[in-house]
């Protein structure tokens, strides 16, 4: 068998959402001990923070948001999708970048721009292609826009993030890029699994919908405008979203860990914006980068995992059943939260062991997911389909 024949390469999930968990069960252990000097990196053109910021946001979650969109968008538009030697290409493309970013000190300029660039701009000009190529057979052809808008941006606020001096900016664009993607996303998902799951509907409706995102949008330039607007604009962001919550029947939700996360996840999202606007107005002490964290961990790290299993079984020919173990790695990504956000408020002076605990958790969550779901990604379809 070729390599490009085998099951990995089947779809897009599959190759990427294997490497997220490898990526999500390393990286924070890395930077835990980068952070605490036990390990030191070799000597690079970029900060550490600016290191960790990279690869947590455009290393793990764009694993994660490439391998959702690749699987989604051929979905939309009803086409077979990218497989095969493109996704071998994409996944060597992603590998040279994490060396790329690691070593970044021992490469020539052109080089580095060249490794650290071309994963993202291949992978944002493929599903360019697949939303404007087959626009007018796209189901969700009115929302998409907003990918077509932000996909391109990701690649400005990786530049950003990556140059000392608009550090702020890159990574405050990508928070917010990534907000409008999560927030795109759970309209669509938790609509289906309340109704699939608990026969229910929650609040759609697309003045309210659109007018949110159009909000999310215009936050991902949060740090280019004035505190107070960009204030104002988080606080009523928050609002909006917060009103919403209330008519998606969040009680019911809770009955079922695998949903319930869901709508935590979306509650963090509320959180980070009202704690990140009130600072506009109200000078704010908190312990580490607080913000950054409610939604990295609040956010990204409770949705995440639910979303690999959910997609990983129903997209190989199984049942979407969240067994034991997987509620188990659940609840380990909440431990992680509280132990990262919540804890180091009120024992700062724990913060070294805090960002340790939180790390442990990650390594366990991801270790346990990958041991579990990345041999499935390796094999075929048990129901007989072909991909």
């Amino acid at each position: 068998m070729r390599l490009s024949e085998h099951p990995l390469w089947l779809v897009g999930f599959r190759p990427f959402f294997a490497l997220a968990c490898l990526s999500g069960m390393s990286l924070p252990v890395l930077w835990a001990l980068v952070f605490t000097g036990v390990v030191t990196p070799p000597g690079s053109p970029y900060s550490p923070n600016q290191w960790h910021a990279h690869e947590m946001f455009f290393g793990f979650a764009w694993a994660v948001l490439g391998g959702f969109l690749l699987t989604s968008t051929k979905n939309w538009v009803n086409i077979r999708g990218y497989h095969g030697t493109p996704l071998v290409l994409l996944t060597a493309a992603w590998l040279l970048e994490r060396l790329a970013m690691w070593f970044a000190g021992s490469l020539p300029q052109a080089l580095l721009l060249v490794a650290s660039n071309l994963f993202l701009g291949s992978i944002v000009a493929m599903l360019l292609w697949t939303m404007v190529a087959h626009r007018d057979d796209d189901s969700y052809r009115i929302d998409n826009g907003f990918f077509l808008v932000a996909l391109p941006l990701f690649i400005v606020a990786k530049n950003l993030l990556l140059n000392a001096d608009t550090f702020a900016v890159g990574w405050s664009m990508t928070l917010g890029l990534y907000r409008v993607a999560f927030l795109v996303m759970l309209e669509r998902t938790l609509s289906q699994f309340m109704k699939g799951v608990f026969q229910v509907t929650i609040l759609r409706k697309p003045p309210l919908d659109n007018a949110i995102k159009l909000l999310a949008l215009a936050m991902v330039f949060e740090s280019l405008l004035p505190p107070v607007l960009s204030g104002a604009i988080g606080l009523t962001l928050a609002s909006a979203l917060l009103g919403r919550f209330v008519f998606w029947k969040p009680l019911v939700a809770m009955k079922r860990i695998d949903i319930g996360i869901m709508h935590l996840g979306y509650l963090g999202i509320v959180a980070q914006l009202a704690l990140d606007g009130t600072s506009r107005f109200v000078p704010m002490v908190w312990i580490g980068t607080l913000p950054v964290h409610i939604f990295t961990f609040g956010v990204m790290g409770l949705i995440i995992p639910a979303m690999i299993i959910r997609i990983s079984n129903g997209h190989t020919g199984r049942k979407v059943i969240f067994d034991r173990l997987d509620k188990l790695l659940l609840k380990i990504m909440i431990a992680a939260f509280v132990l990262r956000v919540i804890a180091p408020q009120f024992a700062p002076e724990a913060y070294t062991a805090w960002v340790h605990a939180a790390a442990a958790c990650w390594f366990a969550c991801f270790g346990l997911l990958g041991w579990r779901y990345i041999p499935r990604l390796m094999q075929r379809r048990v129901d007989g389909k072909e991909h």
